[in-house]
């Protein structure tokens, strides 16, 4: 069996590792921070807002176009969230499966919540929900034998193209 002398840098991870401890502050969590600074929602790379919830891309994403679909409120379980509420994030979600495929052109989605931490939530008291576009083959050696991920467009590239679509297609203002 040979052996491997090179390195494989990702230094996102590090980035990520270190933001783990930074979710909940005295400002509360980076979600709901996001929600209550709109000037910052171009740093944030929030793409739409709704009534009671937003629309954001992953700062970490398993792939290019990962977004969240968060509500505004720090809830963590769906049970906590109203009809209107719930009906908004649910028609959130379909806006952004729809501009991720007008902008990317995926083949399918992975969509959904992890609610509590043993079902992978990382921010387990702030209800939000996954969109991962998916492509035939994008599974590959790079996250079993590196532990890293290869993600081919930049996250600032992608929301000004995200921000656009939404804008074209009146989410945005």
């Amino acid at each position: 069996m040979p052996e491997f002398n090179e390195n494989l840098w990702a230094p996102w991870r590090m980035q990520y590792i270190r933001s783990l401890g930074d979710d909940v502050t005295d400002e509360g969590c980076f979600l709901c921070r996001y929600w209550e600074d709109p000037d910052a929602d171009a740093e944030n790379h929030v793409v739409w807002r709704g009534e009671t919830a937003f629309v954001v891309m992953n700062r970490f994403p398993y792939t290019n176009g990962h977004l969240l679909i968060s509500h505004a409120g720090h809830k963590g379980e769906l049970t906590e969230l109203d009809d209107g509420e719930l009906t908004e994030m649910t028609r959130l979600l379909r806006d952004g499966v729809s501009m991720l495929r007008e902008a990317l052109n995926p083949q399918g989605f992975n969509v959904g919540y992890n609610i509590g931490r043993c079902a992978g939530a990382g921010l387990p008291g702030h209800l939000h929900a996954h969109i991962v576009p998916r492509w035939g083959g994008d599974t590959n050696f790079m996250a079993v034998l590196g532990d890293a991920r290869v993600v081919p467009d930049a996250l600032d590239t992608l929301y000004g193209q995200l921000v656009e679509i939404a804008r074209a297609s009146g989410l945005r203002s």
